[in-house]
């Protein structure tokens, strides 16, 4: 799954907030860790925005902001996303396949998340800045 997502049309930085904020809403300490890291360090995205992905917090971009509020909304509501959300991506230029897109980001870091719920894994100490 991670070889077809990283191969889909979302740009690095917006994967990686797919990504947290899938792990944020699953409540997987690892992975907010790992792709906080990873945002800021290597894709440099403001440590604001990655604060209000982890905050559960409105983002300042716009488009961004549309993106993660519809990851949220999909995993709080188990695959259910309102009209309303969905057209709000759509309205800030993403367009429909890019929905199914994003459902695979959820359902590649869903699984991850509830392998690390079954059997934690301790923070790698590249990622322990990043942690709670």
């Amino acid at each position: 799954m991670d070889g077809v997502f990283e191969k889909g049309t979302f740009k690095p930085v917006e994967r990686q907030l797919i990504l947290l904020a899938a792990s944020e809403e699953n409540k997987c300490g690892y992975c907010v860790a790992a792709h906080s890291t990873i945002a800021k360090a290597f894709l440099h995205a403001p440590a604001e925005t990655i604060a209000a992905v982890r905050d559960g917090q409105p983002l300042a971009d716009e488009k961004q902001n549309a993106l993660v509020n519809l990851v949220r909304e999909i995993v709080r509501e188990r695959g259910f996303a309102s009209a309303a959300t969905v057209n709000a991506f759509l309205a800030v230029g993403y367009q429909k396949p890019q929905v199914m897109e994003l459902l695979l980001g959820v359902a590649l870091k869903t699984v991850s998340n509830y392998l690390d719920h079954l059997s934690p894994a301790t923070i790698d100490q590249a990622f322990a800045a990043e942690a709670r």
